[in-house]
């Protein structure tokens, strides 16, 4: 309701100023309809600026501000500096106000495009006070090169359980790359599937997903690995991983890690001794009289009795249940063939 009236208040004041515009004598009225063409060119404008504002829907509040910031800083700049000229080199009269919009164009140009690539690591610095930069709310996600390629990511992003921006940083891309160039055809199918899994994160309008291009200072010379954790770090977010050694080399510098194959095993269904199962035994086992099959999320359920009925579904009564480093077994025991 507010930004109906926003605009309402908009149209007015533009329409007002039109308004005055044909009661001035600024405009010349011969033509007469020179005043009226005006006036419909401002509304027409004032119709532009609402359409563009309601069509850009997701409108980022450090991106604005950082070019309001530039504008101020940009104008202020330029003020000062034609104050300077103007005392030390006195230009003619035709020629100043084309120096100013120049330089103007310039210095507010350069302090907005200053701002808006530093806005993430922006500070205001007073002598010996430093106001830092605080992260409230959802900390973003940075991805590593394993759970891109992994895939599982997408599936999890698009059930709508993530509401955290996912960064995806610029060397990441180019160890992916590298892999989808690689000369061995399993590591090139591995890379492409990771780019394929970027371009899907990338065209869900649903996730806020950024590309991270800055390189910091502390990256030179450090690992693919180092600069993940650097990188989230300094964000104050946590790395999402399903690599094993980067895992603890992130919780050595104290950042925040989300395993997806942790993850994964914590949803995967409780399954408690005595309760009954149906699978399929797919081969034999390694002892004598076992069978092996698989749950549909891969749990591996080793069926004693089960060597005989390879290719069947069978009924099991579970016995035990093994969690280990590689993730659960199930063991059971042949009750009977399940009916179909």
């Amino acid at each position: 309701m507010g930004l109906i009236v926003l605009r309402v208040v908009f149209v007015l004041v533009v329409a007002g100023v039109g308004v005055q515009l044909i009661n001035s004598n600024v405009l010349s009225h011969d033509p007469a309809y020179i005043p009226f063409l005006v006036f419909g060119g401002l509304m027409l404008a004032a119709a532009a600026v609402i359409a563009v504002d309601a069509l850009v829907r997701r409108k980022r509040i450090d991106t604005i501000s950082a070019v309001y910031l530039g504008l101020i800083v940009g104008l202020f700049l330029t003020y000062v500096l034609r104050l300077a000229l103007s005392a030390s080199l006195p230009l003619q009269s035709s020629y100043q106000p084309f120096v100013d919009i120049l330089l103007g164009a310039v210095l507010c140009y350069t302090c907005i495009s200053v701002l808006l690539q530093t806005k993430d690591d922006f500070r205001f610095i007073i002598p010996y006070v430093e106001f830092v930069k605080e992260v409230k709310g959802l900390k973003p996600y940075v991805l590593d090169t394993s759970v891109v390629i992994d895939g599982r990511i997408a599936d999890v992003v698009e059930t709508r359980i993530l509401d955290n921006q996912l960064v995806m940083p610029r060397f990441v891309i180019s160890e992916l790359q590298a892999i989808a160039d690689s000369s061995d055809k399993l590591r090139r199918s591995r890379g492409r599937r990771g780019l394929d899994i970027l371009n899907r994160l990338s065209n869900n309008h649903d996730v806020d997903f950024k590309i991270y291009d800055r390189e910091l200072p502390e990256f030179a010379g450090q690992s693919v690995d180092l600069k993940l954790v650097l990188l989230a770090k300094h964000l104050q977010g946590k790395v999402v991983t399903n690599d094993y050694n980067l895992n603890k080399v992130a919780r050595l510098h104290g950042v925040g890690v989300i395993n997806l194959n942790d993850l994964s095993n914590a949803l995967k269904p409780v399954v408690l001794p005595g309760e009954n199962l149906e699978v399929r035994v797919v081969k034999q086992g390694e002892e004598a009289g076992q069978g092996v099959g698989y749950l549909d999320d891969g749990t591996m359920i080793v069926v004693e009795g089960g060597r005989d009925h390879i290719n069947q579904i069978v009924r099991i009564a579970v016995t035990s249940v093994l969690q280990t480093s590689a993730g659960r077994m199930i063991f059971g025991r042949y009750e009977q063939l399940a009916k179909v």
